[in-house]
């Protein structure tokens, strides 16, 4: 058992470190077509693709991280109001739609990389489905946060994150 723990906690660092090297080279390549386009007026002509590239992946891979942390969006104003019970049955109920939500994401984020697997990206010659490879990532992943959520293992690594309005 510690060897799967093991090996799918070095699989959700490389997402997070996926993740961070998006953002990186995103900024890099955003600061680069700014400065060429103002100073010597000419932008690589793969600039704009590539971020869009990279925007992508780090917005759903940034799901995905986001749900194993628990920073969805949550309504505390319940808490006044209903048992402590009832609280846990909705955080079950949370865990249980974030889990339809992957498997959306699965199903329908397939069929779309798959449809736009013939077509490629004009600068980068890169396949459409490139782009859109990370939403059935992005599935898989929340559906295994949401599954060990719901059998009650703790997925949050970062435990200082979304400290809320207080």
């Amino acid at each position: 058992m510690a060897v799967w723990k093991k090996a799918l906690l070095f699989f959700d660092s490389c997402v997070e470190w996926v993740c961070l090297i998006s953002m990186l080279t995103m900024v890099i390549v955003v600061s680069i077509q700014v400065v060429t386009r103002k100073l010597f007026n000419f932008v690589f002509f793969w600039s704009e693709e590539v971020t869009l590239l990279l925007l992508a992946w780090f917005a759903f891979m940034g799901i995905a991280i986001g749900f194993r942390e628990g920073l969805h969006l949550a309504m505390d104003v319940l808490e006044s109001f209903v048992s402590e019970k009832w609280l846990k049955r909705l955080d079950k109920l949370i865990e249980v739609f974030t889990c339809i939500f992957g498997i959306y994401l699965i199903i329908y984020g397939w069929e779309f990389t798959a449809l736009m697997s013939e077509s490629t990206l004009p600068a980068t010659k890169l396949p459409n489905s490139a782009l859109y490879i990370v939403m059935p990532l992005t599935g898989v992943m929340t559906c295994a946060y949401s599954l060990l959520q719901l059998a009650g293992i703790d997925t949050k690594r970062h435990n200082n994150l979304g400290g809320g309005l207080e």
